[in-house]
């Protein structure tokens, strides 16, 4: 930690920049009552670094709690420090363009009315996702109801919001839970951010479907007298569909998360589809040569913004760099036949980029961005045969366990371990004794103990969230997790082929083996036919009505169709046949788990 430019007092000055106001009351509530937000509790960051934690996440933490109104350029204002994400207000001829409106409704709704505090009262006149994470759409409705204006996104925006909040949306809730911890307590041994920003929210998430769909780079659009240069940063970002713009008349490059202050992740711990490091360099290199030499402020949707025409561009070029050097670097190792356990062990940056504060692995890494290189190109075998066929989790546990002589000859020799600091090590063999016996509270208390240092010497945020978050599974501490409203809101906005393979994901196999039914949909407000079909234990659909008469038609529109999905009734709703058809297929869904275990089986 010496050798970091702690003396570097820049980003504090940036992040400082252009301060106009903040909340009256730091507590943002929902309408019920619950905080779903409040933005003192990171006050006790002020102080001086702890030893339960790593300092330079700590001045990240640091960084990101600044909470408020600021100005970025004339005419464009950012709120940041009310959610993991930051909404930004860029002032148009008529009122206020909305650019990725935070994760859920209630900030949202707070960060509005805190620009219009200080800018007036102007309506929004336009709303654009750069990207498909929720933190960029999900509080869109404390903005907006989107009735009469552009509601603009990359194409394939919903696709994509889909595969994530759909169809594993239960399983990466749930590790999300462990990657953020909104759930912990905030304090100097608890959660201190997560490196990309503090929390997420634990509002309610919505979404509007958008209209307006970025298809090229270069697509310019005037939005509200505002012209927006895109570039879609395909494969090139967070996303496989994200997008960055720039403001020409304001001189200003919105980056969304191609760039931020931190290394990004290629594979998030949460769980999503591997990012493509080469394609997020090219990128970069694209954004540079397009807008670097005519920006003279770079913001996005996390962190604060960097000015002055030499900063944007040295900074943009890092950022090139520090991508590029993760994929060349491993694919390099990969064909000396390293696995990637040995590659993200040996591989480190250059001493150039560790010098920047925003190379540094707040929120991804250096460990687990090389493995999800290595996963893109070669997948999760690593052509040993020993590992083609292992045993899962609790039965490989037992087998090891007792192989160790024991889970008392164990738990002696990783006490030795624990006073040595050896803690990667306490926590590989202490797992394999809570797997083998998840009642044997003296290995889960040790193993607790161990994620706990681990967490405190822990430099990634979300790597200290599991760690933490683990200890508190393991004791019993775990608070159940705030309700997923994601499917609430987000099914209205779905196509009906998407609401179909929604449920499909659903379908408990073996319980459908002996199931057959054919249902026919017909919409009248979409000209269209579907017939949906369970047979074999799959759900399947197709716009093909072979002449087979169906168990049910239905002739309805599509919100009725997710009416009859959530409710399981044709209440009002012309059809013909059999109407427990739509029972017989909900009846073989399997409801999602939102509260499974992680660190124990």
């Amino acid at each position: 930690m010496g050798d970091y430019p702690f003396g570097d007092r820049q980003d504090f000055d940036d992040a400082n920049r252009g301060f106009v106001g903040t909340l009256h009351d730091p507590v943002i509530r929902s309408e019920g009552g619950v905080a779903v937000w409040d933005c003192d509790a990171y006050d006790f960051m002020s102080d001086e670094c702890p030893d339960t934690a790593d300092p330079s996440l700590w001045r990240q933490g640091q960084l990101g709690a600044k909470h408020g109104l600021f100005e970025v350029a004339d005419g464009i204002y950012q709120v940041r420090g009310l959610d993991l994400s930051n909404v930004t207000f860029v002032e148009g001829a008529t009122g206020v363009i909305v650019v990725d409106p935070l994760m859920t409704v209630e900030p949202a709704r707070a960060a509005l009315d805190l620009y219009r505090r200080y800018r007036g009262e102007r309506q929004v006149s336009a709303v654009v996702y750069t990207d498909s994470h929720a933190d960029h759409f999900g509080g869109v409705r404390g903005v907006t109801d989107g009735a009469g204006i552009p509601i603009v996104a990359p194409e394939g925006f919903l696709d994509h919001a889909v595969i994530e909040y759909v169809y594993a949306g239960a399983a990466t809730a749930r590790r999300a839970i462990y990657m953020y911890a909104p759930e912990l307590d905030r304090g100097p041994a608890g959660q201190i951010g997560s490196g990309l920003g503090m929390t997420r929210s634990t509002g309610e998430l919505s979404l509007i479907a958008p209209t307006l769909a970025i298809t090229r780079t270069g697509q310019r659009e005037v939005l509200d007298g505002v012209t927006f240069d895109f570039q879609v940063a395909l494969g090139g970002g967070m996303q496989p569909v994200q997008m960055n713009a720039f403001l020409p008349e304001r001189r200003a490059l919105y980056l969304a998360e191609t760039a931020v202050h931190t290394m990004h992740n290629l594979l998030t711990p949460r769980g999503a589809p591997v990012r493509d490091a080469r394609a997020w360099a090219a990128s970069l290199a694209q954004v540079t040569e397009l807008f670097g030499v005519d920006s003279d402020v770079l913001f996005a949707s996390h962190h604060w913004p960097t000015w002055g025409g030499e900063r944007i561009r040295a900074y943009l070029i890092d950022q090139h760099d520090l991508y590029a050097y993760l994929h060349d670097q491993t694919l390099r190792m990969i064909n000396k036949g390293m696995s990637a356990l040995e590659i993200a062990e040996e591989l480190r940056l250059p001493p150039s980029l560790e010098q920047r504060w925003y190379a540094h692995g707040y929120y991804g890494s250096t460990v687990q961005n090389v493995k999800a290189v290595y996963q893109r190109y070669l997948g999760w075998f690593d052509g040993n045969p020993a590992h083609l066929w292992e045993y899962p989790p609790v039965e490989a546990a037992r087998r090891y366990v007792e192989y160790m002589g024991g889970a008392r000859e164990v738990l002696l020799r990783a006490r030795k371990s624990l006073e040595d600091g050896d803690l990667r090590w306490v926590a590989t063999v202490v797992n394999h004794v809570v797997f083998a016996d998840p009642d044997n509270t003296e290995a889960r208390e040790l193993l607790a103990t161990a994620y706990e240092r681990l967490a405190h010497g822990a430099e990634n945020g979300t790597w200290r969230n599991f760690y933490l978050t683990g200890a508190e599974e393991l004791r019993g501490r775990l608070k159940p997790p705030v309700s997923d409203s994601a499917a609430c809101d987000i099914m209205p906005s779905l196509t009906v082929e998407q609401l179909f393979e929604m449920l499909a994901v659903k379908i408990d196999g073996p319980r459908a083996w002996h199931t057959e039914i054919a249902i026919d949909w017909t919409f009248t407000d979409l000209n269209a036919s579907y017939r949906l079909w369970l047979t074999n234990g799959v759900l399947w659909h197709t716009t093909s009505l072979d002449g087979r008469s169906p168990d049910l038609s239905v002739t309805l529109t599509k919100p009725q169709l997710v009416q009859v999905l959530t409710s399981g009734r044709l209440d009002g709703i012309a059809h013909e046949g059999d109407a427990s058809a739509v029972a017989g297929i909900l009846s073989v869904l399997e409801p999602a788990d939102h509260q499974f275990p992680i660190v124990t089986p």
